[in-house]
């Protein structure tokens, strides 16, 4: 027993030193979105993530049938509500993403295709704690529907086709700028009088 109690207190111990000896690299290093997150708080932060999910939710699978006109009503509202951070195809190869830290994962790939269909809809609905996702869900479940059809979007994006992601690019937001600029070309191809447009829309038209 005496030898159970002394091997506890070197291994609380040893956590200590490491916790120390961590919290002292950090402290000297400093903290910054711009790096990747170590392995070790990867592994932790999917951890604290799956454990913050019921078992139930975890458990569940998506009631809502995966119809041409439910993967229609999700890209739509995936371009305007999640692509300025994950992208159209999902990979978070955009500004904002790259920028967040974690940065936005590329969702095509295992580590979220993995994840069970109640475990992606807990993360949409709740969001997750220390990260830049949002928690998109009401107190209400009116909008659960929504949120199932966004899962199977999830499902699909590793084989969004071209045309797909063309279709999401129309209805991404559009800052106060380009909407000035699309207006201003739309005048000038009509004939109306307008200044010359300055912008990347401006150059695809003579």
């Amino acid at each position: 027993m005496k030898a159970l109690v002394q091997a506890l207190l070197i291994l609380a111990g040893l956590v200590l030193l490491g916790a120390g000896a961590g919290a002292l690299v950090m402290v000297s290093h400093g903290f910054s979105t711009r790096e990747r997150p170590s392995g070790m708080e990867e592994m932790l932060a999917r951890g604290m993530r799956r454990m913050a999910t019921p078992r139930s939710v975890r458990a569940a699978r998506n009631p809502v049938a995966s119809t041409p006109e439910a993967l229609t009503r999700a890209r739509a509202h995936f371009a305007d509500h999640c692509a300025s951070c994950h992208g159209n195809d999902g990979r978070g190869q955009t500004r904002l993403g790259q920028n967040l830290y974690p940065q936005a994962p590329d969702m095509t790939t295992a580590p979220t295709q993995s994840l069970s269909d109640g475990e992606l809809f807990s993360i949409i609905e709740n969001g997750i704690r220390l990260t830049g996702m949002p928690g998109w869900g009401s107190p209400a479940p009116d909008d659960d529907g929504e949120t199932w059809e966004l899962v199977h979007l999830i499902r699909r994006l590793p084989k969004l086709t071209a045309e797909e992601v063309a279709e999401m690019e129309a209805l991404n937001p559009k800052s106060r700028a380009a909407f000035e600029e699309e207006d201003a070309i739309r005048k000038y191809l009509a004939g109306e009088d307008v200044e010359p447009v300055a912008g990347p829309l401006a150059r695809s038209h003579p």
